[in-house]
């Protein structure tokens, strides 16, 4: 029987956004656990012969999975709207479940490109699910909080993933990390798909989202929207530098400080509860600023500046030397890029029905995955010589964002501008 009251009346909300955190979490453990089992794959790629070349190399490898998930954001998101979050989730993580297995069988550059490919055609339907589950549970006022609640599962992920991958790693071999996260990713499935998802959603009234029941608009309308690319600039900009701290974070401590594999988790895991804090932090500030009587557009702009002015310092990084220094201005930068990921992310849901977030999420979670294959092979080439330039931009890029693209954003889209295909 379908609830009659409105979502803040009801803990089963909580229940849908935990659920998100762990789907989130294991998307990240199987993202990460190949920066984490690196040092031990140098060798099968070539790092032991030519370490300019193994760096491309590895650049590449980690380009395929971000190219494969900006292409597969594009499909996902409106498959999501089509058949539902029930569906098109048990879908994605199961298809990125065996994808995260693949990786035990690769032994080339060629093989472990495949299987990243094949991860990130998976992981693509992550966030519209996540996201659309949030438009359809929660009210404008709250989106926010439980975006960032849910989307602190990728900083979960990223610190869990370094105390539990490398000491499978190093004892069972690195095939066993692959076995590790795909288990957990089938265990979730089956989770999700007894929880009674369609039986227990919430009906909205027009006051908490908009059109909940309307038809997924038509493609070219939300792909010709000023509100669709706007969102998915901002994500083209910044979806970079977070693709950066998680793949190159492991790399940057080992070959900057000396931090092997054994000790690699202590520095990972305080970047990355401070990632956590800083998502959970960023979506309460946007509902504190409307709660107190400002718009919702405002609240996340204001959250949105806070977290951008934060990152800022992240460009010392490169001329501190002690590990602590570094590890303090990567905590504060990891967490004020998550505090404006869950603004930005509640943003599709405050600007569109709930029929069409998913698709416009994917618009925009595919426009982040070619800045951040662009972004990648930039810093494959200048890694070496040149990372004062890369902190550079990944402390400035928010800044610019904030007032390129979000801060006079254009007012929402009507439902009644909306048609169906």
């Amino acid at each position: 029987m379908a609830l009659s009251s409105p979502p803040n009346q009801s803990n089963l909300r909580w229940v849908v956004c935990g659920l998100l955190f762990m789907a989130t979490a294991i998307n990240y453990m199987d993202r990460t656990a190949l920066g984490l089992v690196e040092p031990m794959l140098k060798h099968i790629l070539g790092g032991d012969q030519d370490i300019a070349l193994y760096n491309r190399r590895y650049s590449d490898i980690v380009n395929c999975f971000i190219f494969a998930y900006g292409v597969g954001f594009l499909v996902a998101g409106r498959v999501v709207d089509r058949i539902g979050v029930k569906r098109g989730y048990a879908l994605s993580i199961g298809l990125w479940a065996l994808s995260s297995l693949s990786h035990v069988f690769a032994r080339t550059p060629f093989g472990f490109g495949l299987a990243r490919f094949a991860l990130g055609i998976g992981e693509s339907g992550n966030f519209p699910s996540a996201l659309k589950a949030t438009a359809d549970w929660f009210p404008a006022e709250e989106r926010a909080l439980a975006t960032g609640i849910f989307n602190s599962g990728t900083s979960a992920g990223a610190v869990i993933a370094p105390m539990m991958i490398p000491w499978v790693a190093v004892r069972y071999g690195w095939q066993a990390a692959f076995y590790t996260t795909s288990s957990l990713g089938l265990l979730w499935l089956i989770g999700w798909l007894l929880f009674p998802y369609n039986q227990l959603q919430p009906r909205f009234g027009s006051t908490t989202n908009r059109s909940t029941a309307a038809p997924p608009a038509a493609y070219k309308s939300l792909l010709f929207s000023p509100n669709t690319w706007r969102f998915a600039l901002s994500k083209g900009t910044t979806d970079a530098v977070w693709w950066f701290y998680l793949f190159w974070l492991p790399k940057y401590f080992n070959e900057r400080f000396h931090v092997d594999m054994q000790h690699l988790g202590l520095p990972l895991i305080i970047v990355y509860v401070g990632a956590t804090a800083g998502s959970i932090f960023g979506g309460w500030l946007a509902g504190f600023y409307i709660r107190r009587g400002h718009s919702v557009r405002m609240g996340r702009r204001f959250a949105m500046l806070v977290c951008a002015l934060c990152v800022l310092p992240v460009a010392l990084v490169p001329f501190v030397h002690p590990l602590w220094q570094a590890i303090a201005l990567l905590c504060l930068a990891a967490a004020a890029h998550q505090g404006w990921s869950s603004n930005l992310l509640s943003t599709p849901s405050d600007m569109f029905p709930s029929s069409s977030v998913g698709t416009v999420v994917g618009i925009g979670g595919a426009a982040g995955a070619a800045g951040s294959v662009v972004f990648t092979f930039v810093v494959g080439l200048l890694w070496t010589n040149y990372a004062l330039l890369i902190f550079f931009a990944a402390g400035s890029i928010y800044v610019l964002t904030l007032f390129a693209f979000q801060w006079r954003a254009p007012a929402p889209l009507a439902a009644e501008q909306v048609s169906a295909d």
